[in-house]
């Protein structure tokens, strides 16, 4: 079994050094609990909401930053994996990123590739490399965050790249159908899944905690109400690996992973027009 802890909290907005001092803290906290890895929320080291590309470049941080060395220095002396979001400058652009980090010191990095017209996202520029998953000692586990786990096809990608665990760091400021996206994302890729949510009010923005996590049969396993704390849940990843289920043997059997038929899926993943202004970051 694999001991995963989700973080629920309020970052302070463009305050990196105090958000990462406190995430460093629940990052001990979470070890001396018996957790393997420990996961916070979208942009947890600087807050979310800012109100320009100018002002999300002031209050971002950088993969080398001092922010970021501090974390890792947590989890070595912890001994556990953390994957901490965060928005992140790197020249004159803004990403919205999450970092999987571990005794050994970083282990990478994803960036957002759907983004929206809401709080830093407006402003950030789309990653532009698939989600990524990371073999870590305990499992394979597939990092996506917010907004992408809404497109079933992120999920998808990181499953059939070997993810048996989708965390999905988020920052959700409605909750409306999320209990059950994640069910289904993970009975649809018949992995474990986990979205962890901030909480508190960011500039008129309210964040209402709810983090879930659910097993590969699209069962809940956690649900979070909407006051900071952490929650922790046993996960035996191995059970991501059995795709094929058996109701009568040889008359009920089925396969969500084996019997997709991606020969025929070609229009998924027609290419948008770039001329077109569609979406709601380009129709601003």
């Amino acid at each position: 079994m694999t001991t995963v802890c989700g973080v629920q909290f309020a970052p302070r907005l463009a305050e990196g050094r105090a958000n990462a001092d406190r995430i460093a803290e629940e990052i001990d906290g979470a070890a001396a609990g018996g957790a393997e890895l420990v996961v916070f929320p979208e942009a947890a080291l600087t807050g979310y909401v800012f109100r320009s590309l100018e002002e999300a470049l002031e209050g971002a941080i950088e993969a080398d930053g001092l922010e970021i060395a501090r974390l890792s220095d947590a989890c070595a002396a912890s001994g556990v994996h953390a994957v901490v979001g965060a928005i992140e400058r790197e020249g004159a652009d803004a990403f919205n990123s999450a970092f999987v980090l571990g005794p050994d010191g970083p282990v990478g990095r994803y960036r957002k590739i759907h983004t929206l017209c809401l709080g830093a996202d407006r402003f950030t520029r789309p990653g532009d490399a698939p989600p990524a998953v990371f073999r870590l000692p305990f499992g394979a586990v597939g990092v996506h965050i917010c907004y992408d786990g809404t497109f079933p096809e992120t999920a998808r990608l990181l499953r059939l790249a070997g993810a048996q665990l989708l965390v999905l760091p988020t920052n959700w400021p409605r909750l409306g159908l999320k209990r059950e996206m994640v069910r289904i994302r993970a009975y649809e890729n018949h992995a474990f899944y986990l979205a962890v949510n901030r909480v508190g009010s960011e500039r008129g923005v309210e964040f209402r905690g709810g983090s879930l996590a659910a097993d590969p049969e699209g069962m809940l396993l956690h649900e979070a109400g909407p006051d900071p704390g952490r929650f922790v849940v046993e996960m035996d990843l191995s059970r991501a690996d059995q795709t094929l289920e058996i109701v009568t043997p040889g008359e009920y059997e089925l396969d969500l992973i084996d019997d997709r038929r991606p020969e025929l899926y070609g229009g998924i993943t027609r290419a948008n027009d770039p001329a077109a202004r569609t979406g709601s970051r380009q129709s601003r």
